[in-house]
């Protein structure tokens, strides 16, 4: 695993039990206990990072300890394995230990970014956001570049339901990574949530594009929206309902023109058509008439 791209990982772990996270542990375990990781050159040492992880995120501290004792026998002072030991003592230890371990650690290198982020992640866990927010402020004024870093910054601002700031920061991972369509579709949730609807909907109609396949063998609209589409007709739903319904919604903080009469009309039955596609498919029955009850049918299958 290429080493910045595994340190950004790292700094962005949060336990999660998940299937997948099972599955490396079943898989991981007997690697580790026949030591048949060893044969597989940087794979193996990848695969024992992973136990690590998967190990903490199901309770299994014994197993991580020692996937961490191996690693660093192999690469004493490794950032990863250093940002692993630190991630071993936010599962048990008080936090204010973790928070000091990375204390030292930003002392002795202050240019390990993942550091920097787990440091702030500590921070908001001990519900320290203001100090957090500094943390990730000044990570970012030294490395602009990096996404997760404004993502997180996002989140956490989203939490405060400061949504200005939240959008702010979002806006630099778009221009730092414009391909991604999941960061349109964070834009375009978090501008709802500040109840800038054209703002929305511009950035879920960007989502859309970007997601639905124009070069396949099947046009869009023959097409049943799914995942990361699905969620932004949704949005766009929502947005041109609101539009419609409410036309004091129209009025934008961001100066984005609300869509002609015309126009809106035309998305908004675009909208419909494409969750009711999307409906059929998931629950194989007719979807809901009224266009409340196609939106509140929707909310707990895309979460």
């Amino acid at each position: 695993m290429e080493v910045a791209f595994s340190l950004q990982k790292l700094a962005a772990y949060k336990p999660r039990r998940t299937q997948k996270s099972k599955q490396t542990l079943d898989t991981g375990l007997p690697l580790l206990e026949q030591g048949a990781y060893a044969s597989k050159g940087e794979a193996g040492w990848d695969i024992i990072e992973k136990l690590a992880l998967a190990a903490l995120d199901h309770g299994k501290t014994d197993v991580a300890d020692k996937c961490i004792q191996i690693l660093s026998d192999k690469f004493p002072d490794s950032p990863r394995v250093l940002v692993l030991t630190g991630i071993r003592m936010e599962a048990t230890e008080p936090l204010e230990v973790a928070l000091r371990y990375y204390d030292e650690l930003l002392e002795e290198d202050p240019s390990n970014a993942a550091v920097w982020r787990r440091k702030a992640h500590v921070l908001r866990q001990m519900g320290k956001v203001d100090r957090a927010v500094e943390e990730l402020s000044a990570l970012l004024d030294t490395f602009y570049t990096e996404v997760d870093g404004w993502l997180e910054l996002a989140d956490i601002y989203l939490s405060c339901q400061q949504y200005t700031y939240a959008l702010q920061s979002l806006s630099h991972a778009l221009l730092l990574a414009p391909q991604n369509p999941s960061h349109f579709l964070q834009f375009a949730e978090t501008a709802y949530l500040a109840e800038d609807i054209p703002l929305a909907l511009k950035m879920f109609l960007q989502t859309v594009d970007m997601t639905d396949d124009d070069d396949g063998d099947v046009a869009p609209s023959d097409t049943v929206p799914s995942g990361i589409t699905l969620r932004a007709w949704l949005g766009v739903k929502l947005c041109t309902h609101k539009l419609i319904t409410e036309p004091r919604s129209s009025s934008s903080s961001s100066q984005t023109p609300a869509p002609a009469t015309s126009n809106l009309s035309a998305l908004d039955n675009l909208s419909t058509e494409r969750l009711r596609t999307a409906y059929l498919d998931i629950k194989h029955k007719s979807p809901p008439t009224s266009e409340s009850d196609l939106i509140a049918a929707f909310v707990p299958l895309v979460k």
